[in-house]
């Protein structure tokens, strides 16, 4: 028995090197088209019926628009493309183009995991001024950029109009400020004994956290500053913090379970249904409000400073496009990348997919192709980006999650005080330091 498993095994050796030559003639055979055209292989993970029609014919366009590179598109899904992009690059034959996120860039630039840049685009020094400087930033690793930025997103106040004429609010006056949101939602609440039937603000709902709101008051400071140091414990952190939990004391931490025990997609989304009267959100969000809304009347603002004194705030994160290391045909795939991240091709993605893209050119163009409400949240987004902030992964303290949301939820459970979680939470990261 033992031999005949050492037999077998050595069979199934030889198959795999069999195969493993096989598959290299296909790939050199598949390296060109029939006319000649050096193959690339573009990898996404845009295959819902929304997307794929845009991103192909982003592609076809490309490919007719030359005659020296034919792009082969790849769907992967959304939990696979990345595990398989870094396997791929691990055996060395990875695509020659990926779509990956854009807060992680510096990881893989620091693992050696995809391509330097610069020197495919040495001879466009203007290259990054196409794009949000925070966008170019989060693709950089000592000051190289091992990516190019495609989409991003920011973040919104969308509220109710009608909310706030039934409770005496103008409508076109939404809050500015911090102190804004607790008298509007004084205003906009409606209490039903020890409950309510709509709450009007309530700010870890939608895409936030409190981890956002610590950043917005901290005048955009995240908890690593440009060089890395940690800036998690600082007094603005903290204050902001208790105001994040004096909004549960208001409601009450049964009313918020309670509340948010109910909330669903769709018309059950608790804003489209009118349970929440003001309600923080990326801008696409406003796609949900127009195919299950019902023709809401709704605003949108940007999300209020936290003082009069300070600027309005969001975050945002994002896709690029990586030639990952040891791709077969960098130049080619570059060139590609640039006209994936041009003004024409982003500004089609944009207006067809209702999404913020990186080129400002583009933005810009997009949004004069699109009306009504459409425009009116669009061009709100692109205000909003000017002063949207990227969270990147320090390569530093790639852990760091880890270490500070437990005390974030110690603090939300109410089992520590925020200067006390937040102060463990600093020296918990400091740590981690690699």
């Amino acid at each position: 028995m033992k031999k005949l498993g050492v037999l077998l095994a050595v069979f199934a050796l030889a198959l795999s090197v069999l195969a493993g030559c096989s598959n290299s003639g296909n790939e050199a055979a598949e390296a060109k088209t029939k006319d000649g055209k050096t193959i690339i292989n573009f990898w996404t993970f845009w295959g819902s019926e929304t997307r794929r029609p845009v991103i192909e014919k982003i592609i076809n366009d490309y490919n007719k628009s030359q005659d020296k590179v034919f792009v082969k598109h790849t769907f992967l899904p959304f939990g696979d493309i990345w595990t398989k992009n870094l396997a791929a690059v691990g055996a060395g034959n990875p695509a020659d183009v990926v779509i990956n996120d854009i807060n992680t860039v510096a990881q893989r630039a620091k693992n050696g995991q995809t391509e330097d840049l610069s020197a495919l685009i040495k001879d466009d020094p203007s290259f990054k001024d196409k794009f949000y400087p925070q966008l170019w930033n989060a693709v950089t690793y000592e000051h190289k950029p091992y990516g190019v930025p495609f989409n991003t997103d920011t973040r919104l106040l969308f509220y109710n109009k009608k909310a706030f004429k039934e409770a005496g609010l103008n409508p076109e006056a939404p809050p500015e400020t911090w102190d804004d949101l607790k008298t509007y939602a004084d205003k906009l609440d409606v209490k039903k004994g020890s409950s309510y039937d709509r709450i009007g603000f309530y700010p870890m709902w939608g895409s936030v956290g409190a981890n956002s709101w610590m950043m917005f008051g901290d005048k955009g400071k995240g908890y690593f500053d440009e060089n890395g140091k940690v800036m998690i414990n600082t007094p603005e952190k903290v204050s902001s913090l208790n105001w994040v939990m004096d909004w549960q004391k208001r409601y009450g931490k049964k009313n918020v379970d309670a509340f948010k025990a109910e909330f669903g997609n769709e018309t059950a989304n608790p804003f489209i249904s009118g349970k929440v009267a003001m309600w923080v959100d990326v801008a696409t969000f406003y796609t949900q409000i127009r195919d299950y809304g019902k023709d809401m009347d709704f605003g949108v603002a940007p999300i209020p400073a936290k003082t009069a004194n300070d600027q309005h705030y969001s975050e945002g994160g994002g896709f690029v496009a990586e030639v990952p290391k040891g791709a077969k045909h960098p130049k080619e795939a570059m060139d590609f990348i640039k006209y994936l991240t041009g003004a024409e091709a982003q500004s089609y993605w944009a207006a067809k997919n209702f999404d913020n893209v990186a080129n400002k050119e583009a933005t810009k163009k997009a949004a004069d192709m699109l009306s009504g409400k459409d425009k009116m949240v669009y061009e709100e987004a692109e205000k909003s980006l000017q002063n949207t902030k990227m969270s990147p992964m320090p390569v530093d303290y790639p852990d760091y999650p880890n270490a500070v949301n437990p005390q974030i939820d110690q603090v939300i459970l109410g089992a520590k005080k925020p200067a006390d979680a937040l102060k463990d939470a600093e020296k918990a990261v400091k740590a981690l330091k690699q």
